[in-house]
């Protein structure tokens, strides 16, 4: 007997809040039925009901060879059969935490841990207690996992420290936190001049993946390396991802630029749970048990997670592997925008590696504002136009996208021709 993911849905909601395990999930930005997932393979994806799509989220980042890659299966099937867990140490351990080291420009030492809120919040704490200070900066659109000092919203002017933007978050606590605008420079030199000496970090994603794609200027990244530097402050890059997924050596390949910390996930545990912070060895040296910032974890250093992460880096360390990549995301942006320009309808596009954006307007957003102006019903049309033929895209507007190095020509011709159709539907009102 068959089963419909509305079916799943429906007995999902009996027992799981909103019927998802993370709220994006849920199509509640798009409307409609979630796809429950049964199996993928490669660039695709297949659903309770058989539907097979051609997958633009990679499961939000990690798969970016492609989904069940025999060699990734391989590796998690062997380390299997040596147990599922030690909570003791493996030499495992130290090949990935090498492999980082060697690959991440701004990473002399690395902790593992099991997701990126984990590695988010450690990172800040380490920075709380190298600094000796309390408050920290993010950006408005940026997301760096659901820790408490993180769901927070901007107060009621540039200098006053933020609120809560979740339950359950205490405003003691958000109240060391301020938010500011991505990509405004006059911002952050404002808040530095009045407040320098008591920021611990500063926490950013510098291409931002969780507002769209929005990359943040070369300029505006410089002047937070300075700002930091000169006021004694971290710079912390939230790399979770962008971290081996722009360029092998991550957005600090990119943009030259070697922050104090990054903090890293996805791509890293191969579609396993498994994350990383890791940087400056002096500040790493905080860390327990050589320092007195405490941070602990059961699984951290998962040896599956791990024998999946290290087969992943082996394979995109191959000659061409992010040339190729890149390729491919550039044809689909520009196939993508040349069928847009056909059927009349504003449209422009982001990328870099394996990782993009698209927009429907005439030029590319700055900042969460720029985002949170958009049209979301033009995006929810463009969305169930493209679903029903066959392309899973992210269910909201304010997420980005992701190529796989499975992704060939068949796909992504196959795209473009669902993507003509949908465009010719929004061109027709």
């Amino acid at each position: 007997m068959s089963i419909t993911n509305q079916q799943l849905f429906d007995r999902a909601q009996r027992t799981i809040p909103g019927g998802v395990n993370s709220p994006v999930r849920a199509f509640r930005q798009v409307g409609g039925v979630p796809r429950f997932i049964d199996r993928a393979e490669g660039p695709y994806m297949i659903d309770a009901e058989g539907t097979r799509y051609i997958d633009y989220i990679g499961s939000w980042g990690p798969m970016i060879v492609g989904h069940a890659h025999p060699e990734v299966t391989a590796a998690v099937q062997k380390a299997a059969t040596r147990s599922l867990s030690f909570g003791a140490p493996t030499a495992d351990e130290i090949d990935m935490a090498e492999a980082i080291c060697k690959l991440m420009p701004a990473v002399e030492q690395v902790r593992l841990v099991s997701s990126g809120t984990e590695a988010g919040m450690s990172a800040i704490r380490l920075a709380r207690g190298f600094t000796g200070r309390d408050a920290i900066v993010k950006f408005e659109g940026c997301y760096h996992g659901h820790a408490d000092s993180l769901l927070v919203k901007a107060g009621s002017g540039l200098l006053t420290f933020g609120n809560p933007s979740s339950g359950g978050v205490p405003a003691d606590l958000a109240k060391h936190t301020l938010v500011l605008e991505f990509n405004n420079i006059a911002q952050i030199e404002e808040l530095f001049a009045k407040r320098g000496s008591e920021i611990a970090c500063v926490i950013v994603e510098p291409i931002a993946g969780n507002m769209n794609f929005i990359r943040g200027t070369q300029a505006w990244h410089q002047r937070l390396r300075a700002l930091c530097t000169e006021h004694g402050a971290m710079l912390v890059w939230d790399e979770v991802m962008t971290g081996f997924r722009v360029a092998l050596g991550g957005a600090q390949q990119v943009y030259g630029i070697r922050p104090d910390m990054v903090v890293m996930g996805k791509v890293i545990g191969g579609g396993m749970p498994l994350a990383a912070f890791g940087g400056r060895a002096d500040v790493m040296a905080k860390l327990s048990p050589l320092g007195s910032v405490y941070q602990a974890g059961t699984l951290s250093g998962n040896p599956l997670a791990v024998a999946a992460g290290m087969a992943q880096l082996r394979l995109i360390q191959q000659p061409g592997f992010y040339e190729r990549l890149s390729a491919t995301t550039q044809k689909l942006m520009r196939g993508l925008e040349a069928a847009a320009a056909r059927h009349g309808v504003p449209f422009c596009t982001d990328s870099e590696g394996g990782m993009f954006g698209f927009y429907f307007s005439t030029r590319l957003p700055q900042n969460y504002p720029d985002m949170a102006d958009a049209d979301v019903e033009v995006f929810k049309r463009f969305f169930h136009a493209m679903l029903d033929r066959g392309v899973y895209l992210a269910p909201s507007m304010f997420e980005a996208g992701f190529v796989s190095a499975a992704h060939g020509d068949v796909e992504i011709e196959a795209t473009l021709s669902a993507a003509d159709a949908a465009f010719a539907e929004l061109a027709r009102g």
